[in-house]
């Protein structure tokens, strides 16, 4: 699990800095290299506590043995390097501003990246993590609080924003707030709501980014002030985005209608 959540990392790194010519693509890979790179290190100590408890490196046999872990003097620390590798990973408050400043990456990588797959690792380490470390009120309250501030965060931004990749980066920044509150909350439901939400979200974030790649390559400009009229010149990528548009508004007979 270490390994490859490194490689995440270094990956997105590649990614984000593709257009290495220009500052502003070096610069925000590096930033996101740093911020998850730390979380990763966070993993490992995690880890190294974890093994150190329950002596064994098996996620499954660390559950049964889950209350020798959560009355022992290690738990605190357990916790808090687990939250500092998800929020990290996953863009939470207070360490969501390397999201947007992502979107310097390609457009097809930060619809890969950014809404199904990268940042949502943090998402799926909390849910692997509940069983073993969650259910108590420290766990509980940290991801619940955590989640509801990146929700209210990344929607508030998002509606300030002229430029239709941090638009979505914004709203992205926003559903891993509420992905997050979700499993916070811990309960079957939320938790069923959380995985289902999930999947809606990569489907519909994915193809509004392709979109706006779409529109960026054809219009050169991703300025929302400057875009208008586009479903005349380019009605095929308006059915999409009104699609994708849809399922994201959660309008019945869409998937995003059932995460939501």
């Amino acid at each position: 699990l270490f390994v490859l959540w490194e490689l995440t990392g270094f990956t997105s790194f590649l990614l984000i800095g593709f257009e290495h010519e220009r500052a502003a693509a070096r610069a925000a890979a590096i930033q996101a290299l740093i911020v998850t790179g730390a979380g990763g290190l966070a993993l490992l100590g995690a880890g190294v506590l974890l093994i150190d408890v329950s002596g064994t490196a098996s996620l499954s046999a660390m559950v049964a043995a889950k209350g020798s872990i959560v009355t022992g003097p290690f738990y605190g620390a357990i916790v808090g390097l687990i939250l500092l590798t998800a929020f990290t990973k996953s863009a939470q408050v207070p360490f969501h501003f390397w999201l947007p400043n992502a979107m310097e990456a390609p457009t097809p990588v930060s619809a890969y990246l950014h809404s199904p797959t990268m940042v949502k690792a943090g998402v799926y380490l909390l849910a692997r993590m509940t069983p073993l470390v969650g259910s108590t009120p420290v766990w509980t309250t940290a991801v619940t609080v955590a989640g509801a501030a990146t929700m209210v965060v990344g929607a508030y931004r998002s509606v300030q924003e002229t430029d239709l990749k941090r638009i979505l980066a914004y709203s992205t920044l926003s559903a891993l707030g509420v992905l997050t509150m979700l499993l916070g909350v811990g309960t079957r439901e939320a938790i069923i709501a959380a995985l289902v939400y999930l999947v809606a979200h990569a489907g519909y974030k994915g193809a509004l980014f392709l979109v706006a790649g779409a529109i960026d390559h054809e219009a050169g400009t991703r300025d929302i002030s400057a875009l208008a009229g586009l479903c005349r010149a380019m009605p095929i990528t308006a059915l999409a985005g009104g699609a994708a548009a849809l399922s994201m508004a959660g309008v019945p007979l869409t998937f995003g209608f059932v995460g939501k």
